[in-house]
């Protein structure tokens, strides 16, 4: 007994949880949080989890953390600090569940450690002697497998650190078969050994696709070769796992056989990802000590010709007509610019609606419904048919908005669309918080009405193209 409290005030020393706390800082900001995951920070009983608090509070912003333990009504007034309701409890379990937010590290001692089911745990920060079932099933708990497609983030194993020796004396805490530790403790020569048996089963076949270095032709082959989406999707998850092996060993010795070829995976990864990406810039695409390597290994400037931006206009239509091959490419190029150009003028209904026509053809494109020459024929109509747009505009001195008004009307017939787009402009114009406000929304909605009723009888057309002009212009809106 004596042993047991002696342990526990060492472990609640002052100036020793001052230290932890900073090394888990340290440690999870620099190899958990560019992850995407989350942690644990398991203390010896709920008065070191208090002082872990007031520790880490001082180093990490006060959302970064959150304690969760039993509150019993004659604790102390540090204990009572952290005591939650059963509602806060629940807040807490579901926004720590989810990524991205907050808390990203849950401090515990007993609750939460077997109970609790969150697959984005991967890092346990252990400063407490445990055993048997309970350690089993807390190494268990940050072993879920997790994988998030949105994030391609793809987590094999968890992570244990132990600050109190309990992995130096294992078959002491665990009085299980071997078979049954094992399935749940793996150390790092096993993820060595998963690392290599990946690398040297699988990683052939996609590096055979880099003959020439990343030229233009090695790309075109990329963005070829991964048109297939699952094809994608099978390299992808091949790839995060990769890396996630990688950040865990970096910088171990065991890695220098691989780094050339762990880099050209990398550099695979970085153009098929550019290529393929719903967003027009993607986030950042590596892990932190891969980036390095990939910076060291690979010329950046080559993976990015994916996402060459190209300025819409005349001149882009010349330039496809004069360049020859790396079709692949062009039709990457030339729908990444056009949703470029749409996302840095989100407001113009007509670009919007430009990046919608240009990201179907790439859909077409991507299951081979239409092949490149068609995809490049489709996108320079597209092109040519909004700088007819932009000639037009211009002479008919207008505004985006009342433009794209004033041809929908014209294209659906009716015999003044001059009038009427200047009596829906004026519309806009007095209700300015129209995208907005629900009321000044039906108030716009029904002077379009009107407008409309001068000049056709016809009532479902005048509600299909009210609610055309609408849904478009809400959208360039960003609603």
């Amino acid at each position: 007994m004596d042993r047991a409290v002696n342990i526990k005030n060492f472990l609640k020393g002052k100036a020793r949880i001052k230290k932890v706390a900073q090394y888990v800082a340290d440690h999870y900001r620099e190899n958990v949080e560019p992850l995407g995951y989350k942690a644990f920070l398991v203390g010896v009983d709920r008065e070191a989890c208090a002082h872990y608090k007031k520790a880490l509070d001082e180093i990490l912003p006060p959302e970064y953390s959150e304690v969760v333990y039993t509150g019993n009504n004659n604790d102390s007034e540090l204990l009572k600090k952290h005591h939650i309701d059963e509602k806060k409890e629940k807040e807490i379990r579901k926004n720590f569940q989810r990524y991205g937010e907050y808390p990203k590290i849950l401090i515990v001692t007993e609750k939460l450690l077997t109970g609790f089911d969150a697959p984005i745990l991967y890092a346990m920060y252990l400063d407490k002697p445990m055993r048997d079932h309970t350690l089993l099933q807390a190494i268990a708990r940050v072993n879920r497998p997790y994988e998030n497609e949105s994030q391609e983030m793809v987590k094999p194993h968890g992570f244990v650190l132990d600050f109190v020796g309990i992995f130096d004396k294992l078959e002491k805490a665990l009085s299980f078969d071997s078979d049954e530790v094992n399935a749940v403790i793996k150390d790092l020569a096993l993820l060595k050994s998963l690392f290599k048996q990946k690398m040297d089963s699988q990683a052939a076949a996609y590096l055979s696709l880099i003959t020439r270095n990343f030229d233009d032709k090695d790309v075109d082959n990329l963005i070829e070769h991964f048109r297939d989406k699952e094809r994608r999707k099978t390299f992808f998850k091949f790839y995060k796992e990769l890396e996630m092996l990688y950040e865990i060993i970096s910088p171990d010795k065991f890695l220098r056989p691989y780094l050339e070829r762990f880099a050209t995976l990398s550099g695979i990864y970085a153009v098929v990802r550019k290529a393929y990406a719903k967003q027009v810039q993607p986030d950042r695409e590596f892990l932190r000590k891969t980036n390095a390597l990939v910076q060291e290994h690979i010329d950046t400037e080559k993976i990015d010709s994916v996402t060459q931006f190209v300025e819409i206009n005349p001149e882009t239509l010349k330039l496809i007509q004069e360049k020859q091959g790396d079709y692949n490419i062009k039709v990457i190029n030339l729908v990444k610019s056009i949703a470029k150009a749409a996302e840095d003028a989100s407001d113009d209904p007509f670009l919007v609606g430009m990046a919608e026509r240009a990201k179907a053809v790439q859909d077409s494109f991507e299951d081979r419904q239409k092949g490149t020459a068609d995809a490049i024929k489709d996108l320079s109509s597209i092109i040519e048919a909004n700088e007819r747009r932009k000639r037009e505009q211009a002479a008919k001195n207008m505004d985006s908005m009342t433009y794209f008004v004033y041809s929908t009307l014209r294209d659906a017939g009716l015999s003044d669309p001059d009038d009427a787009s200047a009596r829906i402009k004026t519309a806009f114009l007095e209700h300015p918080n129209w995208a907005a406000s629900d009321k000044e929304l039906r108030e716009v909605r029904k002077l379009i009405t009107f407008a409309l009723y001068r000049q056709e009888d016809d009532e479902d057309k005048v509600v299909s193209l009210v609610e055309e002009l609408l849904v478009a212009l809400l959208k360039s809106q960003g609603k």
